[in-house]
């Protein structure tokens, strides 16, 4: 089984935090991009040719800002050259401002079955500080408007660890949050990004980030609430009701292939790392000329063995120690600093299978920093 996705990266504005590629100024070449989207896509089934697609994402930028007949457009050439899956899941990644009943509707009869919604916060001056496009009223009611729409699979992201954020705060955002019903939370925490707006705040001094000690805080609220109300805490940053793990991210942590298409879009079939140039203008002249511009690397078996380890100890699946020893020798070292880790109860070992405890998943990626090759 494999994945595909696909990066939309239209956006209305740009976030302070945020360093995706995107482009505020995208009319005017949107229906070029729409279409070599698609050339990609036909150029590049091959790739897939021996894959059932059980995964289709829509990632940005902002998917939401599709037409109905782009969104057709480009999930018809997807069923129409790869071999989909009857039950895939098709995510859509929304933001609240671009959601009511008649455009819902639309995403549900093009295929779409799941929405990640980019509601980051409930409170007006987070949004505000954010630069987000929507208002909180409009987070509130987009939910049950996609729900009302027959959309059962809603996922909303939530940001933490913003400067002055209070406990209190962080912890009535996510009961805000359960209150609605969703299946899904990804709650991430504020980083500072180079080349973003927020890092010319701190590099300014405008603002002071959170401390560690305030974020590690925020994430056990996290965790603390979200256990209790019945979510599962599947990856460090992701929470599901039961049933409702999403397949296709797990598929990047399980370490399954999958082919992205669009500027900045990476693939990887199991040995090779791709990914198109971010630019919009040079990912379209590259696809209308026949040479499209991109990079690639062979994974090494230090790469193999650090990314195996890196994704494998952020999910509850855990890392197979035998899958690593194949890659490469677990050597002294390896086994001296896993014992460390152990008698820390940052993680523990069952079955083979390293774990990331409770307390471990605040730490995660400094450990899989001091057992990388």
């Amino acid at each position: 089984m494999a994945g595909i996705y696909i990066h939309i990266p239209f956006c209305k504005k740009a976030c302070t935090y945020c360093d995706f590629h995107f482009s505020t100024t995208f009319e005017k070449y949107r229906v070029a991009l729409v279409k070599s989207l698609c050339v990609e896509l036909v150029a590049r089934k091959d790739t897939l040719a021996n894959q059932s697609i059980s995964t289709i994402y829509f990632g940005g930028g902002t998917p939401s800002l599709l037409t109905e007949e782009e969104l057709t457009l480009i999930l018809s050439t997807v069923r129409d050259n790869f071999a989909v899956q009857e039950e895939v899941e098709v995510t859509l990644e929304a933001n609240p401002d671009d959601i009511d009943l008649s455009k819902v509707n639309v995403w549900v009869k093009a295929g779409v079955n799941r929405l990640s919604i980019g509601l980051q916060s409930f409170h007006s001056d987070s949004l505000i500080w954010m630069n987000r496009a929507h208002t909180v009223a409009q987070s509130v009611a987009c939910i049950p408007i996609a729900q009302q729409a027959g959309i059962q699979d809603i996922s909303i992201d939530l940001i933490y660890g913003l400067p002055n954020m209070s406990n209190e705060v962080w912890r009535e955002e996510i009961r805000t949050a359960l209150q609605l019903g969703v299946q899904h939370i990804s709650a991430y925490c504020l980083t500072v990004e180079p080349n973003t707006v927020l890092s010319a705040w701190v590099k300014k001094e405008k603002i002071q980030p959170a401390s560690n000690e305030l974020q590690n805080e925020h994430f056990t609220i996290l965790q603390e609430e979200l256990l209790t109300a019945g979510f599962e805490h599947y990856e460090i940053s992701n929470f599901a009701l039961p049933n409702f793990i999403s397949k296709h991210n797990s598929s990047y942590w399980k370490g399954a292939i999958y082919l992205g298409v669009g500027p900045s879009a990476h693939s990887y079939d199991g040995k090779y790392r791709s990914w198109n140039v971010a630019n919009n203008q040079r990912y379209i002249q590259g696809i209308e000329n026949k040479q499209p511009e991109f990079d690639f690397e062979l994974l090494t078996k230090e790469n193999q063995f650090n990314e195996l380890l890196l994704t494998g100890l952020r999910a509850k699946w855990g890392v197979s120690l035998v899958q690593l020893g194949a890659i490469l020798p677990l050597d002294k070292s390896f086994l001296q600093q896993l014992e460390h880790l152990e008698k820390k109860g940052w993680v523990v070992c069952k079955e083979n299978t390293l774990y990331l405890t409770q307390e471990g998943k605040s730490w995660a990626d400094k450990i899989a920093q001091d057992l990388f090759a």
